[in-house]
């Protein structure tokens, strides 16, 4: 029996290939040295953010091992504990809502459609690109005496 029969059979519609593209994508960039970023579409239900960091319904998010503290990714959120602006902060970014994933660095990764989950056959839309038109932005440190 073929895994479309048996679900099918079983009445389990297919599961989404975002959350395991997106670990594997984090696991790659880890493995090169390179820092992972998510972009998030803060309007899904469910996003937990700190909205004043929010542009234009977006918002970037790193989640290097580093900056994201007890990471989660699970296949229906990604959840951490990160500082923003210095204050402590709980993510809770279901899913759905990551539009993309890519590397600092290089701004190689993959962006999402909207739609790719609600497909019926399964089949997502997922492009992997360069990421040229990602602002950078200039690192906040400043010299201490």
């Amino acid at each position: 029996m073929n895994y479309q029969a048996y679900n099918k059979l079983n009445n389990n519609p297919s599961r989404s290939k975002r959350p395991y593209l997106i670990r594997a994508m984090h696991e790659w960039m880890g493995d090169n040295v390179h820092t992972p970023h998510i972009v998030v579409d803060a309007g899904v239900d469910g996003v937990t953010v700190p909205r004043e960091h929010v542009k234009d319904g977006k918002i970037i998010l790193n989640i290097s091992e580093t900056a994201a503290h007890n990471l989660k990714l699970t296949n229906s959120a990604i959840s951490f504990r990160a500082r923003f602006s210095g204050v402590p902060f709980d993510v809770w970014v279901p899913m759905k809502s990551v539009l993309g994933i890519y590397a600092r660095e290089t701004g190689q990764g993959m962006i999402f459609s909207h739609d790719s989950d609600s497909s019926s056959s399964g089949q997502q839309s997922v492009q992997t690109t360069v990421a040229e038109d990602v602002p950078r932005q200039r690192p906040h440190l400043r010299v201490v005496k």
